[in-house]
């Protein structure tokens, strides 16, 4: 519930405190006394969008500090999923500063407007004069339903189900989509992956087949190098055998007259060895060198081929193309496994459709017996706020389609007088009829429905008399087991409730404020009585007064 409100700068208020208790509270105050000013503020912390003209001082920011007892109201799962402290005593704070930027803080904590009204949503329900609009919206006609039907946990597990649904048969869009482009590109993938399949080609190829080529090109210029080396080498007269063999005994026949001339004669030694050795490599490179014209044919098509399948897919190295070519075993599989696929998808779409199918039955069922009780409720409480006559008729109609809270369609109907035909609330209710079929409903659900707080602003208008008290009656039961606060013009309402504040206005060194306080008893006689005869207090006005709160 909520236990304090805290204002700072907001339009006509400067800084203002209240404590609130439990129980039905009263606040009353004349027309622009600033009622509205209060819940204007009250809906920051809740959540709403800010606006800088709202503030009183524009070079100071706005403050509104609520805080809420929430130890009873099964909370500490939402603060656990938003990563928030939970308190059992809860402060929310919003701050507006001047240039129009806003923050909002829970238990001092950094969070979003979206987190502020999915919690307010639990705390708080404001309903206002054209909130009774909401009496014809069909997700509220639904709620109340609901409600009364204990549909909570099937709905949750029908909604999470419908979303899966959802996004299994987009899966299932996108892949029939795929396998339509796919299937379409289908053989030309396929042809281009044999094709390169075929090539079986290995990394490094296409430069061992280059090199290969420049060798066999250059066959008879490699053969004339080679014979010319192996008679320079080989000659009797200057061969380089001959000359080194010679060199080479001359310092063998003077090695064993120092280590100088032993060393030398080793080194000429390994010279002599390695000569004969390029020697020997030569006379084999010449034998093995010869002009193959066929061999040359192979590779030179060899090597177009590479050179083709390149340009065809546009890439410049075969480690490119065999990327290519398993990109390409990709799609082609997943044509021929697109089959498998979409039927391993339709058949989860499939459990997932029957399980909210079943779902939605049992939802369907609930509601129906739902609906009677609800029907017979809302008539007699009705009744006794002098709506004798007053009929529902709740049409619930089986779809084949999966909606947003199960397969129903829902009518409501409504007739306030007997011999009357059904129609549409919106169509056959006034405006005071209206206020008391959503007083009627909100008084039902705060049986099945734990929430904390409720006010009314002046959800009494267009009534009078003993509806009015009917009306008081009604709001001063709901409080038994939440918080119910009324702004109210209605002398016999304010006089049942548990406490009464009043909203003034007043002059201050030159500038109007806005004020909100708790009346005690003798101040709430002068108040009602005000509110029953006006500013000049008649004895009979402070005895009626006095008769209302006894």
């Amino acid at each position: 519930m909520l236990k304090s409100l805290s204002i700072k700068n907001y339009a006509l208020i400067e800084e203002l405190n209240v404590k609130f208790d439990k129980g039905f509270s009263i606040i009353t105050g004349e027309t622009g006394a600033g009622k509205s000013i209060l819940l204007g503020a009250l809906g920051l912390v809740l959540g709403k969008r800010a606006d800088v003209s709202f503030l009183k001082q524009k070079e100071l920011k706005c403050i509104v500090e609520a805080e809420f007892l929430l130890n009873q109201y099964g909370l500490e799962k939402f603060f656990a999923e938003e990563d928030l402290d939970f308190e059992p005593i809860t402060i929310i704070r919003r701050e507006i500063m001047p240039s129009g930027k806003s923050r909002a803080f829970i238990n001092d904590t950094p969070t979003t407007l979206n987190v502020l009204n999915t919690l307010s949503a639990r705390l708080i329900d404001v309903h206002s004069q054209h909130k009774t609009l909401a009496l014809s919206d069909k997700k509220f006609q639904f709620n109340m339903i609901d409600a009364l039907a204990s549909n909570v946990k099937e709905i949750e597990s029908y909604q999470r189900g419908l979303q899966l649904f959802k996004k299994l048969t987009k899966e299932l869009e996108d892949l029939l989509t795929v396998q339509k482009a796919d299937t379409d590109k289908y053989e030309y993938n396929l042809f281009l992956f044999n094709e390169l399949n075929d090539a079986a080609l290995k990394v490094g190829e296409q430069e061992e087949i280059e090199s290969s080529l420049v060798l066999m090109n250059n066959v008879e210029f490699i053969k004339l190098n080679l014979t010319e080396a192996l008679q320079i080498v080989e000659n009797e007269e200057y061969g380089i055998i001959n000359l080194i063999q010679l060199f080479k005994s001359k310092l063998e026949g003077i090695s064993n007259l120092s280590e100088t001339y032993e060393l030398l004669a080793s080194r000429i030694e390994s010279i002599s060895i390695e000569a004969k050795d390029i020697l020997q490599e030569i006379e084999s490179e010449n034998e093995r060198v010869e002009y193959n014209p066929v061999e040359i044919e192979r590779l030179n098509d060899r090597l177009q081929r590479i050179y083709d399948l390149l340009k065809k897919n546009s890439v410049s190295t075969i480690a490119d193309l065999l990327i290519v070519h398993e990109e390409l075993a990709v799609k082609v599989d997943a044509v021929k496994n697109s089959a498998s696929v979409i039927n391993d998808k339709e058949k989860e779409i499939k459990k997932v459709s029957d399980a909210l199918n079943s779902l939605a039955l049992v939802i369907h069922e609930k509601r129906k017996k739902a609906i009677p009780k609800l029907t017979k409720r809302l008539e007699n409480k009705l009744s006794n706020l002098g709506m004798k006559n007053t009929r529902f008729v709740f049409k619930l109609i089986e779809t084949d389609l999966f909606l947003s809270n199960g397969k129903d369609e829902l009518e409501l109907l409504f007739s306030a007088n007997k011999g009357e035909n059904y129609s549409s609330l919106k169509k056959a209710a006034s405006g005071g009829e209206m206020s008391r079929i959503m007083l009627a409903v909100k008084a039902i659900l705060s049986n099945y429905i734990k929430l904390p707080t409720i006010i009314f602003d002046e959800i009494d208008t267009g009534v009078s008399g003993e509806i009015s008290n009917r009306m008081g009656d009604v709001m001063l039961q709901m409080s038994s087991n939440m918080q119910v606060m009324s702004i109210t013009h209605l002398p016999q309402i304010a006089g049942i409730g548990d406490q009464h504040y009043k909203v003034y206005k007043e002059e201050v060194s030159g500038k109007i404020k806005t004020q909100l306080r708790l009346l005690n008893d003798d101040e709430r006689i002068i108040e009602i009585a005000e509110m029953l005869g006006g500013k000049e207090l008649t004895p009979s006005a402070l005895a009626h007064a006095k008769a209302l709160l006894n």
